[in-house]
């Protein structure tokens, strides 16, 4: 195999199978000779945030001097985003080496893995053979049946925020869906659960004490905001100030829930002190994240693809630049609830420049350009010109934000970052 072939292999797999299960996942890691079991994590389920969560993490335990994985999904520009370690992507010649190996184990199985799954196994074995310290894992949807779920007790399991998402899947109720993603506390872990819902909230409470694991509630009555602009914000938490590279007030809730994990690692030994705690914050970066790509005229991007999203970088807007209106590059999935995200879009919206996004799941940029046009807003398609709107956004000189897929988000951070 080269890079092409094996990234091929993998994505060829597709990501659903006839059933769900970690049966495949731990055939594979058994083969391995069970990598999983050699490694500690910070296990991270949730709908929002648990990317932002992550990363904060991860770049807090590389300052505190531990070689430091981060497993995550999707990527934006490259595959090998996904499985990282200190910061560095896996080189290609060792995705290459060891997805052969894991490519031999899974073409062998009546039970054929998923493009997930295969992931799992070949970030596991990486992470083994790289000796990390820590593993910094997210999980891909769900959270029981997932298939990072392969791992013992993590050292702390976390829940981020929680919606109404993958609802074919996962549940119908913020309970079921609750319940699904707390399968990842175990007997042997601390937990760490975002100031959500409340029927949310009694749900994980319940897990935990079913498992018996203590468990951390955030409060965000204990956040204050200082200040903010577009090279990061100050606040403080709990009466202790911090400087967060990351833009958007509710990365001030994701860095709580980051503050309360660190606390859990030093009760469980970890030496963490406040030095690495402050340096990991202040230099933490995550692409396509109310991303600065461009000072002038103004280009952000952010992947924000739900309402959940939208309804926090709509807020995020307002705060960071009160009164302007802004030029949306938009590509949003067929089966987002589009409606509502245009909704909470057009009160900022200057105009509307619509793309295709790169997915069979899209929807087409002229049919997204109709439904913002019959609200009233003006909505221009370019189809899948991502170069043709970039260039139209530029020459209108107004503040711009591209969003409503990482699909998109990658391809058009190409040609603002190689």
């Amino acid at each position: 195999m080269n890079i092409t072939e094996a990234i091929k292999y993998i994505e060829d797999r597709g990501w659903t199978t006839t059933h769900f299960g970690l049966s495949r996942t731990r055939t594979l890691l058994a083969a391995l000779g069970d990598p999983q079991k050699k490694l500690k994590f910070v296990h991270v389920a949730g709908s929002n945030g648990k990317g932002s969560t992550s990363a904060m993490t991860h770049s807090i335990l590389r300052q505190a001097g531990y070689k430091t994985g981060l497993y995550i999904s999707p990527y934006i520009q490259k595959f090998n985003e996904r499985i990282q370690v200190d910061g560095q992507c896996i080189p290609d010649d060792r995705l290459v080496e060891i997805t052969e190996r894991v490519a031999k184990i899974a073409d062998a199985m009546d039970d054929r893995p998923t493009h997930f799954e295969l992931v799992t196994a070949i970030g596991m074995e990486y992470f083994y053979e790289e000796k990390c310290d820590i593993v910094v894992l997210e999980v891909g949807m769900g959270g029981e049946l997932d298939s990072t779920n392969a791992i013992e007790a993590p050292e702390v399991a976390v829940i981020t925020n929680i919606g109404l998402e993958h609802t074919q899947w996962l549940g119908n109720t913020l309970e079921e869906i609750a319940l699904t993603k707390s399968g990842i506390i175990k007997t042997g872990c601390e937990a760490v659960c975002y100031d959500g819902a409340p029927e949310v909230t009694e749900v994980v409470k319940q897990c935990c004490k079913e498992r018996g694991v203590s468990l951390t509630c955030l409060d965000f009555a204990h956040i204050e905001s200082i200040s903010e602009g577009l090279d990061g914000q100050r606040f403080a938490y709990k009466g202790t100030e911090y400087d967060l590279a990351l833009l958007g007030r509710h990365q001030l809730n994701n860095a709580a829930v980051v503050l309360e994990i660190i606390g859990a690692l030093r009760r469980r030994g970890w030496d963490i002190d406040e030095l690495a705690v402050r340096r990991g914050l202040r230099y933490v970066t995550w692409p396509a994240r109310l991303e600065v790509l461009r000072r002038e005229p103004l280009f952000l991007l952010d992947g924000g693809h739900n309402p959940q999203c939208v309804e926090a970088l709509s807020g995020s807007l307002a705060n960071l630049m009160p009164g302007c209106r802004f030029t949306f590059i938009l590509g949003i999935l067929s089966d987002k609830n589009y409606d509502q995200m245009a909704d909470m879009l057009l009160p900022l919206a200057e105009r509307f420049i619509c793309l295709t996004p790169d997915s069979p799941r899209a929807l087409p940029a002229e049919e997204l350009a109709a439904v913002l046009r019959a609200k009233g807003a003006d909505a221009e398609s370019f189809g899948g010109d991502i170069d043709g709107a970039l260039e139209k956004a530029a020459s209108l000189g107004t503040p711009t934000v591209a969003m409503g897929s990482l699909y998109l988000a990658g391809l058009i951070r190409d040609r603002f970052v190689k």
